[in-house]
């Protein structure tokens, strides 16, 4: 089943990184963003990507043309120009690279690689968010119910206190902000049918906005409730926070290691 990720956008919240590169290029621990998506995917057994590229796409590509050779030890002969390789590190991904527009919107950026999507199934998420999700039970749920399209919803966690004031805004006390006292949100990690394409029109809006209200209306979209971890990388805050996690050993969304990958 292939996997398609959203990764054109331009991460304007944190155009402290995207000024240089694309947003699912900021890394934490050393590795793209984009990589450790992958990597909770693979763990699950999914391996054949179709990346949605867009904004400063061609970093993305010089990444993945050069990756097998950073993960591998290699022996160069300079006079003769040969080089051999051992002990190869690298992931058993198949990796497609579409440029799907500078601007384009997410909807449009679905279409674009509808030539490369195969079979009735194929899975979806956005290239700024990790998470722990279980794979095989988001499948199995997707399959359970017959609409178009499951997204993972969650209550993500209350990073920020609620302040408790009265009438004359004097603070009487502070409170911290429960996971279920939160909205649930839309946290990617999606399965589509190809039913979706009879929505996304000609692929000029966002796919949260006239694509997914009129799967909604139709009853076409189901959501599959995620209470484990999940965390965007929307700004400067959330990188760091992502990071901190990693450093402490703390990283929940490191699903691989469970798995042996």
């Amino acid at each position: 089943m292939k996997v398609v990720i959203l990764a054109g956008g331009k991460g304007t919240r944190i155009s402290e990184e995207s000024r240089i590169k694309p947003k699912p290029m900021v890394e934490i621990a050393g590795r793209p963003i984009l990589w450790h998506i992958m990597k909770i995917y693979s763990a699950f057994g999914y391996h054949d990507f179709i990346i949605c590229c867009g904004y400063k796409g061609h970093m993305i590509k010089e990444f993945f043309t050069h990756y097998y050779r950073y993960q591998t030890d290699s022996t160069f002969n300079i006079r003769e120009g040969t080089a051999i390789s051992h002990n190869s590190k690298v992931e058993p991904w198949r990796v497609t690279l579409a440029d799907t527009g500078y601007d384009t919107p997410t909807a449009g950026r679905i279409l674009r690689v509808r030539d490369y999507i195969d079979g009735d199934t194929f899975m979806l998420t956005y290239g700024d968010g990790v998470a722990d999700v279980d794979l095989v039970k988001l499948l199995e749920f997707h399959q359970s119910h017959g609409r178009a399209v499951t997204i993972t919803t969650t209550q993500p966690e209350g990073r920020f206190g609620a302040i408790k004031l009265d009438e004359a805004g004097i603070i009487s006390g502070f409170k911290e902000k429960a996971r279920k006292d939160q909205s649930w949100i839309n946290a990617g990690y999606m399965v589509c049918s190809r039913d979706i394409f009879e929505f996304l029109g000609d692929g000029g809006e966002m796919l949260e906005a006239g694509p997914f209200e009129g799967l909604a209306r139709q009853g076409q979209m189901a959501a599959y409730r995620h209470p484990g971890f999940w965390s965007p990388m929307d700004n400067i805050h959330d990188r760091d926070y992502l990071q901190k996690l990693w450093e402490d050993g703390k990283a929940p969304w490191k699903v691989w290691e469970n798995a042996g990958r």
